[in-house]
C-alpha cells in the first residue's frame, strides 16, 4: 500500500481518533509514514512524539491500547480518521476523551435553559468536570488546575508561537535546565526581598511570588513530559502530610540545619 500520498504536504499528519462504537472523538494525534505503516501492520495505534522525537505505541506503558477498527483519510488525503476499540481512558490524565473541558461555546437550541457551559454537551463530559470541580476545591489551587490542562493541550495539539510547544519540541534536557534556571531565580528573589523594607521589601516579594510562578510553569511541563498527573502528587502531598512531623518525610537526605 502507498502510503505517500499522504505525506506530500507535511512529513507529519494528524490523526483525529473516534471510537467505533460511541462515535466520541478521543483525541489528536500525528503520524509520519513509519508510524502509520506500523499502525496498519499491528492493528494497534502508532503515533510520532513530536516532543521526543519518535514513534510511540499509544497505552504501551498504561495498557489502555487502541484497537484500529478502521482508517480513513480526507478528502485532502492530510488527515486521518481512525476509528478504534479503546481500552480504559484515552486521555494520559485518566479523562475518558482528552476533549473533556467546557465547551468555549455552545450554538443552537440545545444551549436552552442550560447555560454555555453545559448545553450541547453529554452526561458523561458534564459529570467529568464535576469531578474536576471537586479536584480543584479539594486541592485549593485552581490556577494549578488550569494550567496543567492548558499544557497538557500544548502537549497534545502543536500551537504555533506557543512557549510550551517549544520546549516541548527541545526535549527533557532543556526542560530541565530551563527548571534549575527558574529555581536559581526564585531563590535570588526571595534573598534580595530579606535585605529589604518597607515598601521596597513588597515589590521585591512580588517579584518572588513571579518568580515562584515561572518555576511552578517549568515544573508542569517536565510534569506533563514526563507523563506524571496533579493527582499524583497530591496523593504523595496527603500521604506526607500524615506524617508531617517527620523529617525525614520530605526530605531523602541529611541535613544539618
Amino acid at each position: 500500500m502507498d502510503l505517500s500520498k499522504y505525506f506530500v504536504k507535511s512529513a507529519l499528519i494528524p490523526a483525529i481518533i473516534q471510537d467505533a462504537a460511541s462515535k466520541k472523538v478521543l483525541m489528536l494525534a500525528y503520524m509520519n509514514q513509519e508510524s502509520l505503516q506500523k499502525t496498519i501492520e499491528t492493528g494497534y495505534t502508532w503515533f510520532f512524539s513530536r516532543s521526543r522525537n519518535e514513534l510511540w505505541n499509544k497505552g504501551a506503558t498504561s495498557g489502555h491500547v487502541q484497537k484500529v477498527v478502521r482508517i480513513t483519510g480526507d478528502c485532502d488525503d492530510d488527515t486521518l480518521l481512525i476509528e478504534v476499540e479503546q481500552t480504559g481512558p484515552a486521555c494520559h490524565t485518566g479523562s475518558e476523551t482528552c476533549f473533556y473541558q467546557e465547551s468555549l461555546a455552545v450554538f443552537g437550541s440545545e444551549t436552552s435553559g442550560e447555560g454555555c457551559g453545559s448545553g450541547g454537551r453529554s452526561q458523561g463530559e458534564r459529570k467529568h468536570d464535576d469531578r474536576v470541580s471537586a479536584a480543584n476545591n479539594d486541592r485549593e489551587s485552581v490556577g494549578l488546575e488550569e494550567l496543567y490542562q492548558v499544557v497538557v493541550e500544548r502537549h497534545c495539539t502543536y500551537t504555533e508561537n506557543s512557549y510550551t510547544c517549544y520546549l516541548f519540541e527541545k526535549g527533557l534536557d532543556k526542560i530541565l535546565k530551563k527548571c534549575g534556571e527558574e529555581c536559581s531565580e526564585v531563590i535570588i528573589a526571595a534573598k534580595n526581598a530579606a535585605f529589604l523594607a518597607g515598601d521596597e521589601k513588597c515589590a521585591a516579594a512580588e517579584d518572588t511570588k513571579n518568580e515562584i510562578c515561572d518555576l511552578l510553569y517549568h515544573l508542569t511541563v517536565l510534569m506533563v513530559n514526563e507523563g506524571i498527573t496533579l493527582d499524583e502528587i497530591n496523593e504523595i502531598l496527603k500521604e506526607r502530610s500524615r506524617k508531617i512531623g517527620n523529617l525525614k518525610t520530605f526530605h531523602s537526605t541529611n541535613h544539618n540545619s
